[in-house]
């Protein structure tokens, strides 16, 4: 154990002096106090610490202290959420929650939607709406991943992979003090999801379920010819300038070169225009491509079977399979799954095994209907 200071900021009050339209947070540590203003999005008191130890060890007390509802950060004493992803939280008629009010307020359940490789939390608004209206106590956390939309410009550090991104969704439930009862996570976030069971400490404050969409958990298997495959599609994306005049000479040159009309359209929704007052003024990407090659790159390679495989207490895992699904799904891996499937019954845990009809890889788009009735039963009787 290291022998190095760790500094602990043992309690957060609302400094009731100052104008309500400026609230402050006072911070009581062992050495000063200091007003640290709230911005729109709100702050949290946070525990600091210096310890030096193994990368391992220290993820998993972090991880810790986030599943007991504790926030923490290593660089400084205020930290907002936006500044660990960009997110949106959508929220049901009847819920009265915020994350800066009183702690004894219950956090109302909460989903957390994870969008796959080149998307964005607006992948999910949709039908994150469609979810809060029928289920009005509910709550829906929608984040851009590290690299992905708003979150691209916060500029992570690698290494960019399932791992890390895995725990910034962790870090950002610790510092909103979510602990959420539904995780979903298409393609590459339904990996994510499974990395954020396999990092979360032990036992679990309460049962949780995850939906992997259109994923399994080991080797990355390419789709047939004739399928879109992503990482052709971030190699031929790189090779595009970092403005370009319009979407639709980007569309244009995504269908010559083989990419289904529809990826092309949802991969122009990463466009922004660089003067929106300027009309001529072109567009911009909003992705980092390079930390997303390294992303899909971990996607193909991670194996998170023994998170399947040895289910912790309380943890549902759903596997859907989409009827024609982009993505090989050997015969091996439906097998292992539904051998999980049994062991899991047995042992308190749970692995399920579902197909969405009428649907190809893009789940939410291709049949919403389906989808909806499919994950609707983890919303009911909360």
């Amino acid at each position: 154990m290291s022998s190095s200071p760790a500094f602990n900021f043992s309690h957060c009050q609302l400094h009731h002096n100052e104008p309500s339209s400026s609230p402050l947070v006072k911070f009581r540590s062992n050495f000063n106090h200091f007003p640290v203003p709230i911005n729109q999005s709100g702050t949290l008191c946070i525990q600091l610490s210096n310890n030096r130890r193994s990368r391992r060890s220290c993820a998993k007390s972090n991880i810790q202290m986030t599943l007991v509802d504790e926030s923490f950060g290593r660089a400084k004493a205020i930290i907002s959420p936006s500044e660990i992803l960009a997110y949106d939280l959508v929220q049901g008629p009847l819920v009265r929650w915020s994350y800066i009010a009183d702690r004894r307020v219950p956090c109302p359940p909460t989903a957390v939607l994870l969008h796959g490789i080149l998307g964005s939390r607006k992948n999910w608004g949709t039908f994150a709406r469609r979810l809060a209206k029928e289920f009005p106590n509910w709550q829906f956390l929608l984040v851009d991943l590290r690299c992905h939309g708003d979150s691209a410009s916060l500029l992570k550090t690698g290494p960019h992979n399932v791992s890390s991104t895995a725990l910034d969704v962790l870090k950002l439930l610790g510092h909103l003090r979510v602990t959420p009862r539904v995780i979903i996570g298409h393609s590459f976030g339904g990996k994510v999801a499974l990395s954020m069971v396999e990092q979360a400490a032990k036992p679990l404050p309460r049962p949780v379920r995850v939906w992997v969409l259109d994923a399994t958990p080991g080797k990355v298997r390419a789709g047939r010819d004739g399928d879109d495959h992503p990482a052709e599609l971030i190699t031929f994306l790189s090779a595009f300038p970092d403005k370009v005049v319009s979407k639709r000479e980007v569309i244009q040159a995504l269908v010559h070169e083989g990419f289904s009309n529809d990826v092309a359209q949802w991969v122009v929704t990463n466009l922004r225009q660089t003067n929106p007052s300027d009309s001529s003024s072109g567009f911009s990407w909003i992705f980092d491509l390079d930390g997303i090659a390294e992303m899909y790159q971990s996607y193909e390679d991670t194996n998170l079977w023994d998170v399947v495989e040895d289910v912790p207490r309380g943890v549902h895992v759903n596997f859907l399979k989409a009827e024609r699904s982009l993505h090989r799904w050997a015969l091996g891996d439906l097998q292992r799954i539904h051998a999980a499937e049994e062991q899991a019954s047995q042992e308190g845990g749970g692995v399920e095994m579902h197909v969405l009809e009428d649907a190809g890889h893009w789940v939410h788009a291709d049949n919403p209907d389906g989808l909806f009735k499919i994950l609707s039963f983890s919303f009911q009787g909360v």
